[in-house]
């Protein structure tokens, strides 16, 4: 049986190649994302993208498309679950449905939390460099 997962131009593949790359780009953003959903999960609370952009500050500079990296790796690693979807109270996302995330394993999050602490925000200079760095053909 063919999954949607395997089915060639399903832009599963575009969407994964996109998070990467916010993800590689705003890891001060991304991290603090996680460590935000993780700590609102060990308080025994469901979480959701809404309760991730309330929490992490963002630069003006920054797009808040880059905490969509947040959940992938905790969900993969088995420390949150997918506990069902609720519309955004967003106003600007028009009611589209976003995951709600549920603690799938205490010791883990805690583990991670440890292991990843907050980080100072990237200095402009550094920030701009590593855009340089990513931009296609330059060396």
């Amino acid at each position: 049986m063919i999954t949607t997962s395997n089915r060639k131009g399903d832009g599963t593949a575009g969407r994964d190649a996109a998070i990467e790359l916010l993800e590689s780009r705003r890891q001060v953003y991304v991290n603090r994302g996680r460590r935000a959903l993780l700590l609102r999960l060990l308080t025994g609370e469901s979480a959701t993208a809404d309760d991730v952009r309330a929490a992490v500050e963002l630069p003006e500079s920054i797009d808040p498309v880059c905490l969509g990296a947040v959940p992938g790796s905790l969900a993969r690693a088995g420390i949150i679950t997918r506990a069902g979807f609720v519309a955004t109270a967003r106003p600007n996302a028009h009611a589209r449905p976003v995951s709600i995330w549920a603690l799938a394993n205490r010791d883990a999050a805690v583990a991670w939390l440890r292991g990843h602490p907050d980080k100072p925000d990237p200095m402009p200079d550094e920030e701009e460099r590593r855009r340089q760095l990513t931009l296609p053909g330059v060396a």
